[in-house]
Formats: structure tokens, C-alpha cells, sequence
């Protein structure tokens, strides 16, 4: 759960650096790295819950937002 808060710390960095270099494609980058947040967030509650086969869902969820965000990060980067 620690690297979910510092990927937000991350996130907000990213946003204030854009501001700070005038270089506003920064933002970009932090609007890319949510899917990525996300993708932590099912993963931690998935295993909070002791792998219930109920929420097996967010395994394939994790799975899809983990492809996105990595797509979308590759994309924002190039951009930048």
C-alpha cells in the first residue's frame, strides 16, 4: 500500500513540475499514470480480501488497466 500513496506522490510532482517547466504535456503524463493507480488499488484490495474468489474479476480488471496505463504512459512520454 506504501507504493500506491508514493505513485500519488509521483502523480503530484509530475502535475507541479509541469507548471514549474511551462511545459504543460506534464500533465499528460500524470492523467496517464492513473490507469496505473488503479491497477495498484485491485491489486491491493484483491489480496486485503485474502484472494476471494468473489472479487477473481479484479485479477483480469489489474490485468486490463495495467495494459492501458502502460500504453497511455508510453504515449504521454513520447509527447513529452
Amino acid at each position: 500500500s506504501s507504493s500506491v500513496l508514493e505513485w500519488v506522490v509521483a502523480m503530484g510532482a509530475m502535475w507541479q513540475w509541469a507548471g514549474t517547466s511551462g511545459n504543460e504535456r506534464w500533465k499528460g503524463m500524470t492523467w496517464a499514470m492513473l490507469p496505473l493507480h488503479a491497477s495498484g488499488i485491485a491489486a491491493c484490495t484483491y489480496h486485503l480480501f485474502y484472494n476471494a474468489p468473489e472479487l477473481k474479476y479484479l485479477v483480469t480488471a489489474q490485468a486490463g488497466l495495467t495494459l492501458a496505463g502502460n500504453t497511455a504512459l508510453a504515449v504521454a512520454a513520447a509527447r513529452v
